[in-house]
């Protein structure tokens, strides 16, 4: 999965998006002026690409790519005091926040939105902080599977982030190797417990953190086999979709070049690799796949959008009037 730079199509995106080693394009503030723009662009991906995997981070709060024409969305901590007081309540709410998330995305061509956010937030993490639901882990999975309940109403498969726990470290993995110090019966208590719980339920994709457990691993678990395949797969028995975090970021540059990302990566069981904001980064990814004559995972095609949808009959549906008053409940009003 790569990206594009701009707000439409240039040549080489168009050649590059038919290579048979991308099956996936992740979309960002840059490439959204408007609604229209975004239907045109997405029009001209599927004209080169008809089956590719179209992702975008539209978590809510500070991770939202599409804004204007879009509902804004609360950041998902803005859950945390309505179910402290009302369990049913804050899960209702997530519901329709994660349809009304999805619905609207779908609407325009988009598959997926990485997300939700399973991290706990323990106060430490800026990178995380008001991205997560809660610091509870118990709340976390409530509010998170209710979120991923309206989601798939809507048609689209879910992405826990990031597998095992970001949460507990300071350091921000895009510009920074972050190394979580606790022992694994710690993880395993407290930030694995949303991620284990909610694949018992059906989740269908993660995406583990350019975090080292120093305890466990002496690799980011990205890449680590231990993390991916024994605990994730032998383990948790979890058979969904592995989707690496950007091989680009600081946290990833342990695993040296990117090449030999690509290779831990994929050794380690990821079924699809992001390589973003760096063209010449992705043409040797592309390169180096193409010389193992890697076969895409046919877990990957479980992630593509299920439905269609009309943008101007889902505004003027009640579930959407209502889902977008309360999201005006939940961020505050300047």
């Amino acid at each position: 999965m790569l990206d594009v730079a701009g707000l439409s199509l240039t040549t080489e995106d168009k050649a590059l998006l038919q290579n048979p080693q991308v099956g996936g394009l992740i979309l960002f503030s840059r490439n959204y002026e408007s609604p229209q723009q975004l239907s045109d662009l997405i029009r001209e991906i599927r004209v080169c690409s008809p089956d590719i995997l179209i992702a975008v981070d539209q978590e809510g709060g500070r991770v939202q790519r599409f804004r204007d024409g879009f509902t804004r969305l609360p950041p998902m901590a803005a859950l945390r005091k309505l179910h402290e007081a009302n369990a049913a309540q804050g899960c209702a709410v997530a519901t329709e926040l994660g349809w009304l998330m999805a619905a609207e995305l779908i609407a325009y061509g988009v598959d997926i939105s990485f997300a939700p956010v399973l991290d706990l937030d323990f106060g430490v993490s800026d990178v995380i902080g008001d991205r997560a639901f809660s610091s509870s882990a118990e709340d976390v999975a409530e509010l998170a599977g209710a979120f991923i309940t309206g989601m798939r109403e809507a048609g689209m498969a879910s992405t826990g982030k990031h597998f095992p726990g970001h949460g507990w470290v300071v350091a921000d993995s895009h510009h920074e190797i972050p190394v979580d110090e606790r022992r694994l019966e710690d993880i395993e208590a407290q930030d694995l417990l949303p991620f284990i719980s909610l694949m018992a339920k059906g989740l269908d994709a993660v995406m583990p953190a350019h975090v080292i457990y120093q305890q466990v691993d002496d690799r980011p678990a990205g890449f680590s086999p231990y993390w991916i395949q024994q605990r994730l797969r032998s383990d948790i028995g979890f058979d969904g979709v592995v989707f690496s975090d950007d091989l680009t970021m600081e946290g990833a540059s342990v695993a040296g070049s990117f090449e030999s990302r690509s290779e831990q990566a994929l050794e380690a069981g990821c079924d699809m690799l992001l390589v973003c904001n760096n063209r010449a980064a992705a043409l040797q990814v592309l390169n180096y796949l193409e010389q193992i004559s890697h076969q895409g995972s046919e877990r990957i095609g479980r992630m593509s959008a299920k439905g269609f949808y009309d943008i101007a009959e889902i505004q003027s549906s009640p579930r959407w009037q209502q889902a977008v008053e309360l999201t005006k409940q939940l961020i505050p009003q300047k």
